[in-house]
């Protein structure tokens, strides 16, 4: 199985977005997931409602909120202007739309993944003197690191799958913005683009399949250190 120059590029961008999505989101999704799983405040119910909404709203409704927030006629999108950052019609759009649709399911698995952990483990370290930092480095981050691994998978999957806030978003233009998903639909919509259209979905297969094939390796190695700890 040969792929195109165009292929390529929507591949290689997928893996780009993917990535970058991923790296971007998961400070932020660990922050937000240890402040849900360990923190009761006032607004807790509707910051969990506002970080899940990704996944209940239709992705074009997703990506037509991006596109007035973060659109060179939006708010945001001109104060970021201002300084050479733009989101729409890039790549780092795509990257944004994929990041914020795979967010909740990176929270869902790390919050698990906290809640999980006994905390009298962290209340003892605090006897001993550990500081919130250390704490949560030394004993919450080993403990959580198969649920971080799963959020990353899942996250990065999200990505790699995304469609419908991306085209909304950033378009769909060839060599800039065009993803794996955004390929397929444009391969479609030609006559004859069919076996085209199925060598990607093999190679988005393939690439899901072996992200979640690496996560299962390297959380059962996490797992196993952590049991000889």
């Amino acid at each position: 199985m040969t792929l195109g120059p165009e292929e390529w590029a929507a591949l290689s961008l997928s893996l780009q977005v993917s990535a970058c999505a991923v790296l971007v989101s998961l400070p932020l999704a660990i922050a937000v997931a240890w402040l849900l799983a360990r923190r009761t405040f006032p607004g807790k119910a509707m910051l969990s409602a506002i970080v899940h909404l990704p996944l209940v709203l239709p992705p074009v409704v997703t990506g037509y909120l991006l596109l007035l927030t973060f659109g060179l006629n939006g708010a945001v999108g001109r104060f970021l202007a201002e300084w050479g950052i733009v989101f729409a019609f890039r790549w780092t759009g795509a990257a944004l739309a994929a990041g914020i649709m795979g967010f909740p399911l990176m929270v869902r698995a790390i919050r698990l993944a906290i809640e999980a952990v006994d905390p009298k483990l962290e209340e003892a370290a605090e006897t001993l003197g550990a500081g919130r930092v250390a704490r949560f480095g030394l004993i919450t981050l080993p403990l959580i690191a198969p649920g971080i691994l799963a959020g990353v998978v899942m996250g990065f999957a999200k990505a790699m799958g995304e469609f419908g806030a991306t085209i909304t978003f950033v378009a769909n233009i060839p060599g800039q913005t065009q993803t794996l998903p955004s390929a397929i639909y444009a391969f479609l919509q030609v006559p004859g683009g069919e076996a085209d259209a199925v060598r990607l979905v093999i190679v988005a297969t393939v690439v899901a399949l072996g992200a979640v094939l690496v996560s299962e390796w390297l959380a059962r190695r996490v797992a196993r250190r952590i049991g000889r700890a």
